[in-house]
């Protein structure tokens, strides 16, 4: 018998609940591709980090210990959102510190000036294009402020 390093898999990841909301997932998806209307995917995301870097690892004579001077804070963090699709990047917009609710409608705010032209906002015309917005779970991606935003600009949210 041998001492094995132990992989953790989470309990409900093939439980029948589980599967359920992948298969409701993969359904709306299919749906909206099938819809006469044509539909841009776009996917959004945002993710941290900071500047600061340090070496981890260094050398020196057998028996000291080896040492680097380091500046005494690390940094602020930096948060990079940015937008996607086909074509490439649509909108990205760093910020010092993280995302919220407040800041998220910002960067949906230019999101929406970068993919719809001015004159043609707010127009109803034949077959306009439907955007589909795809993100992560994170919880201010579903608060009331951004799915009130999504339905004030005609887009589809899929979280």
């Amino acid at each position: 018998m041998n001492m094995k390093q132990l992989y953790t898999v989470p309990f409900e990841r093939n439980g029948e609940r589980v599967k359920e909301l992948n298969y409701q997932y993969v359904q709306r998806i299919m749906e909206l591709e099938a819809r006469e209307p044509p539909h841009r995917f776009i996917y959004m995301d945002e993710a941290g980090f900071n500047l600061t870097k340090s070496r981890r690892r260094g050398r020196n004579i057998i028996g000291h210990r080896a040492t680097v001077d380091v500046p005494g804070q690390r940094g602020v963090n930096i948060t990079m959102g940015a937008a996607i699709s086909e074509n490439g990047v649509l909108t990205h917009i760093p910020i010092i510190g993280p995302y919220n609710t407040e800041r998220l409608v910002t960067f949906l705010d230019a999101l929406y000036r970068d993919l719809i032209p001015e004159q043609e906002r707010g127009q109803i015309g034949d077959d306009p294009p439907k955007y589909v917005i795809v993100w992560d779970n994170v919880s201010f991606h579903r608060s009331n402020i951004i799915r009130q935003w999504f339905a004030a600009h005609n887009m589809i949210l899929i979280a």
